[in-house]
């Protein structure tokens, strides 16, 4: 019933999907204010060290939005200052990708000089925070399109740079408390998306199975997210991840969240359901959802490291490390050393990403900065163009490797002159 969404699954969208306006707005949105702190902090007489701190929180966010949005549009309008009907940029150009990923580094690099504390349990950007997104950044500059290669370098030094001086930071013993509220901003959540049910929803609860009763609500919830079913049987046997209530899945749960356990008729997504607000059994829930959002967890910084490692010397002992702590919470027994080569511990990482990290919105980007699919079935990658979405049984084109430029942008901006290719 919800066109926009459907021609997301069916790889139809074009300028004027409604998701694809609103990222765009977001976006600039979080620039512009980023921008606003930017040029007026500087003037407030305050303490130097907590205005630095505010300057490089900034520097962060803008940095991060650049960095969504570069990977969605490819060239981008760079706007730098706060804008008015009289600024000399207000129909801005767009800037070449290469410029944009200037920015962003540059940006970071402030930002780690701010000094931000290394963790912080408020949830405001954190030394560790950026360090992480800088790697990411690195990782993602070596891929498609810059093919930047030498970063493969600056991405693994930056991920063990987060790894040698980890603190608190570390990986949970559990699933379960990867969503566990009062778990938000320690352990293994580096940097989270905060929610607090006073000030807004939690729109995870989409999440919820269409019209099942798991939470104190009764039957509700859209069911609009589930996971393909190939790709749910592609775990290895006795993956503690796809384990029920367990791992990343639930296929039966207490109804109305804490009465009776039923079956749900096929699996759905359990890694944001918050027990605490939902219920489990015998305990009610307390309707009120304050789980995070996790944007970089810990889990993360170890599969960057290992994929860029490997990249610059082959296959180490300390990109194995990275990748076997993962791999035995789910319980599951990582080849020695020598038993792989370059190819297969990059495919070994790889696959590791699509499972550890699924429904945390990064696959999506992997594919595009590796132009390689990860086919469930077969255990191998696809080529990016021809890949066929097993959702839509439509294949994945040229075009999709970036989003079109919504419409009322080019009317609005018409120095944004051309749309991407093939919308």
């Amino acid at each position: 019933q919800n066109s926009d969404l459907n021609n997301l699954y069916s790889l139809s969208y074009d300028p004027n999907t409604l998701h694809v306006r609103v990222w765009w707005r977001g976006l600039y949105k979080v620039i512009a204010n980023a921008n606003l702190v930017l040029e007026n902090v500087p003037g407030i007489e305050m303490n130097e060290a907590e205005k630095n701190k505010v300057l490089g929180e900034a520097k962060f966010f803008r940095a991060w939005a650049y960095f969504y949005a570069v990977r969605l549009w490819g060239d981008l309008p760079l706007i730098t200052v706060p804008q008015s009907a009289n600024s000399e940029d207000f129909l801005p150009v767009r800037s070449p990708q290469q410029e944009v990923y200037n920015l962003i580094v540059a940006d970071l690099l402030e930002a780690e000089s701010a000094g931000l504390p290394w963790v912080d349990e408020s949830g405001r950007v954190s030394q560790s925070a950026v360090k992480t997104l800088l790697s990411k950044v690195y990782l993602t500059m070596a891929g498609q399109p810059l093919n930047e290669t030498a970063r493969y370098a600056d991405a693994a030094n930056k991920a063990k740079e987060v790894i040698d001086n980890a603190g608190p930071l570390r990986l949970f013993d559990t699933y379960g408390e990867i969503h566990n509220e009062t778990l938000n901003n320690t352990g293994e959540h580096i940097f989270s998306l905060q929610y607090n049910a006073e000030i807004a929803g939690n729109p995870m609860g989409n999440m919820f199975p269409n019209f099942q009763p798991v939470t104190y609500r009764g039957p509700s919830g859209t069911g609009s997210t589930i996971p393909d079913i190939d790709f749910y049987n592609s775990f290895e046997v006795g993956d503690l991840r796809v384990v029920d209530r367990e791992g990343w899945f639930y296929t039966s749960y207490y109804r109305n969240g804490n009465e009776e356990l039923f079956d749900l008729g096929k699996p759905y997504i359990f890694k944001h359901f918050n027990v605490i607000a939902n219920g489990t059994l015998d305990v009610p829930g307390t309707a009120r959802d304050n789980l995070n959002l996790s944007i970089f967890r810990y889990a993360e910084v170890l599969l960057i490291h290992a994929e860029a490692s490997n990249e610059v010397n082959g296959p180490t002992q300390d990109a194995l490390d990275g990748l076997t702590a993962i791999r035995d919470r789910a319980q599951l027994t990582t080849p020695a050393l020598g038993s792989f080569d370059a190819t297969t511990f990059r495919d070994a990482v790889l696959a590791e990403r699509w499972y550890e990290l699924c429904f945390e919105m990064k696959v999506w980007f992997d594919m595009v900065r590796l132009r390689k699919v990860y086919n469930s079935t077969t255990g191998g990658f696809d080529d990016f163009v021809g890949h066929v979405n097993l959702n839509s049984d439509q294949p994945l084109q040229e075009k999709h490797l970036l989003f079109p430029i919504p419409e009322q942008e080019l009317i609005n901006s018409p120095n944004l002159a051309t749309q991407n290719p093939g919308y």
